[in-house]
């Protein structure tokens, strides 16, 4: 039987955290989330944005726990202040969805001097991520969700000696790269959620092609080169609704038979009912540890358990 929001178990007591929630599909993700009962945290950049979203969300469920929390993820001084506003709000947190992210953008930095990509993508959220493990590892299950794409399938493992393809900069090269480490970043997760015997679970989906506001920025900002318009026709005439785009990560959020260490995706690659898909790169092993090396240094936060 196909998993849809109905499929979506009760969630009356649990505590979720959402990146990007403000639009696309986090907005898909958190109205499902807050119409099953949770308590959700709209960690978003956008405050304008934030507003509309909320609206929307207490029209569908009038009586939704919800609250908004200011995250850019492109300033690690921001991703500090929201993780110790959230953690300090919440002492038990059951679900984190890692959701928020940017395509092909032109090349660019971050306050921080994090090449804009992997920067928002990746660093941002490994740095949420590690503030928030506190609260995530006082709950009784608690799952890490965190987005990738199709794209991570032509990224390339971490280069520690050039991780921001300093001289050969191309915009999807540098998405595929950021994707990747988002995949290799849940495995990684998954793998010391396990070694440490916590009940906590981190699991990966991707969303296939979904007709979002993400391949619409890409082109309003002159990302993607040529391809940009490409993908954004695309996604309008053959891609998912972003409620069917959701699904994959909503899956994996909240599916009581789903595990950590899985990924999760349509069914037909980019279309299709959410389930659950093999693992398919090699070399795993070393990417994420080079992974954790390079993000450790750049960001000076370490994820312990």
């Amino acid at each position: 039987m196909a998993y849809t929001r109905d499929s979506i178990p009760d969630l009356h007591g649990r505590v979720a955290v959402v990146t990007g929630a403000n639009g696309g599909l986090g907005l898909e993700t958190a109205s499902a989330l807050v119409a099953k009962g949770a308590h959700v945290v709209l960690a978003v950049r956008d405050q304008g944005k934030a507003a509309a979203a909320v609206a929307r969300l207490r029209d569908e469920t009038p009586d939704a726990a919800l609250e908004v929390v200011a995250l850019d993820l492109g300033s690690q001084a921001s991703v500090r202040r929201a993780a110790a506003e959230i953690a300090e709000r919440h002492p038990a947190i059951d679900l984190l969805v890692n959701n928020a992210g940017v395509m092909a953008m032109p090349e660019g930095r971050t306050e921080d001097g994090f090449e804009t990509q992997l920067g928002v993508d990746h660093l941002g959220h490994w740095t949420f991520t590690a503030l928030l493990l506190p609260s995530l590892l006082a709950a009784p299950a608690a799952r890490v969700v965190t987005v990738t794409s199709t794209a991570h399938h032509f990224g390339r493992a971490i280069d520690l000696g050039n991780p921001y393809l300093e001289g050969r900069y191309g915009a999807w090269r540098a998405y595929g790269n950021a994707k990747l480490a988002n995949y290799h970043f849940g495995l990684g997760l998954h793998e010391r959620f396990a070694r440490a015997g916590v009940r906590a679970q981190s699991l990966i989906a991707h969303p296939g092609l979904s007709h979002s506001d993400l391949q619409l920025r890409t082109v309003r900002e002159g990302g993607g080169g040529r391809m940009a318009p490409f993908f954004a026709r695309a996604a309008a005439s053959t891609g998912m609704a972003p409620p069917e785009g959701a699904l994959p990560q909503l899956r994996a959020a909240t599916d009581p038979a789903a595990k950590g260490g899985e990924l999760y995706g349509p069914r037909w690659i980019n279309t299709g009912r959410p389930v659950r898909l093999p693992l398919l790169r090699p070399g795993r092993e070393r990417a994420i540890e080079r992974l954790w090396a390079f993000s450790e240094r750049e960001t000076g936060v370490a994820i312990e358990l």
